[in-house]
């Protein structure tokens, strides 16, 4: 994954809205971030043509409009700012990232049988 693209949290949003329905134009990108960003339409136009530059989006030509579409899954991006996360943050121990947020969150009873459950199936698969 090291080819994959840095994504800066700006650009974060924009994924966001490609990844809910796709693919759009900017346009309804820009109508989407209505009302939740005070960004201007060139901003968002800037952050689009930053992610199809990193390769994050790929642009399907149509006239009149341009359609853009992800080239990389929540998923993927999810698992790669992740293991940043803990590396930077953590020296790279998901121990100790857990053992943190264990200790520093208030968990309810079913966030807590949740976590056993994941555990246990992790234990499973070994």
């Amino acid at each position: 994954m090291s080819n994959f693209p840095n994504i800066s949290d700006a650009e974060w949003r924009i994924m966001k809205v490609l990844w809910r329905k796709s693919p759009l134009t900017s346009t309804e990108i820009i109508d989407s971030l209505r009302g939740d960003t005070e960004w201007s339409p060139k901003t968002i136009h800037t952050l689009i043509g930053r992610l199809v530059k990193k390769k994050a989006i790929g642009v399907k030509r149509e006239s009149p409009l341009n359609k853009y579409f992800p080239l990389v899954t929540q998923k993927e991006c999810r698992m790669v700012e992740t293991k940043s996360f803990v590396q930077k943050v953590y020296d790279g121990s998901l121990q100790l990232l857990v053992k943190s947020f264990i200790k520093d969150e208030n968990l309810s009873a079913e966030e807590i049988a949740e976590l056993r459950r994941i555990l246990d199936e992790k234990d499973g698969d070994r």
